[in-house]
């Protein structure tokens, strides 16, 4: 699945705002809006992105 669609998969399951879950997940309120805008991502920022996914979703968050 990509980043994308896991991230506004989470944004439904959780209904988090997209610029909380940016805060949380990187420190940038902008971050769901710029990928939804086609920001590309560097392999360092996507794995920390699908880190925090993963540890949210097992309540670590």
């Amino acid at each position: 699945m990509e980043l994308l669609e896991q991230v506004e998969s989470y944004l439904e399951r959780t209904r988090i705002p997209p610029s909380k879950f940016g805060r949380m997940a990187l420190g940038d309120p902008r971050f769901v809006d710029d990928l939804r805008a086609g920001r590309k991502l560097r392999s360092k920022t996507q794995e920390r992105v699908r880190c925090y996914l993963t540890q949210s979703q097992s309540g670590v968050t």
